[in-house]
């Protein structure tokens, strides 16, 4: 790490992110998240913004790499906030960057109403390699114990409408993880599991 002295901070993961990658595990950077502010205002500006991921976090070349020479394996859209537009043109001008040697891959968390409200455009492009649907802090979608049909219901549409390798069931880990939307270990591998483990996106 060096900072301080008029220099600008810098923190080099290279080698935790390079232990990592060699046993097969994808580090992906997240952007967006339930707190800031952040937005695209056009294609343009989204084109901005893939260039400056992919030089100071992915495979290209910048003298302010926050993260040193680590070069990540892709991009998680966590968006929770701003607008719904031109999300679809980020993941397209980062998926165009997959053409220049190592693949790119594209993630998303968004939250299990179906279709996601700000992400509801870039997801249909068939784009995202894996998509982690938040089934929590949303009583019409998630898991409750009195009646599983919302969660089933809203797992079909995910998986048979969003154009992904893998879809993966958001949980949080404890109950107080989430206003709401816990399930127990019991429930989770008694009711949860044996409905949808029978997807080819799972």
């Amino acid at each position: 790490s060096t900072f301080g002295n008029g220099r600008v901070p810098r923190m080099d993961l290279a080698g935790h992110c390079d232990s990592c990658q060699s046993k097969g595990i994808k580090v992906i950077l997240s952007i967006g998240g339930g707190a800031g502010s952040y937005s695209l205002a056009s294609s343009e500006d989204a084109r901005i913004v893939a260039t400056y991921l992919w030089n100071n976090f992915l495979g290209g070349h910048s003298s302010t790499r926050p993260l040193g020479d680590a070069v990540l394996d892709g991009i998680d859209f966590d968006i929770e906030g701003g607008t719904n537009q031109h999300w679809d043109d980020l993941a397209k001008y980062l998926s165009g960057y997959s053409k220049k040697g190592k693949k790119v891959y594209l993630t998303a968390a968004p939250q299990c109403p179906f279709p996601d409200a700000m992400l509801g455009e870039a997801l249909k492009t068939g784009l995202f390699d894996y998509v982690w649907v938040q089934f929590y802090n949303n009583p019409p979608c998630q898991y409750s114990s009195a009646d599983i049909g919302n969660l089933e219901n809203a797992w079909k549409e995910w998986i048979n409408d969003i154009p992904a390798t893998k879809i993966f069931l958001g949980l949080p880990a404890s109950p107080q993880a989430a206003g709401s939307g816990f399930v127990s270990v019991a429930d989770l591998t008694s009711k949860v599991l044996p409905i949808i483990k029978g997807s080819t996106k799972y």
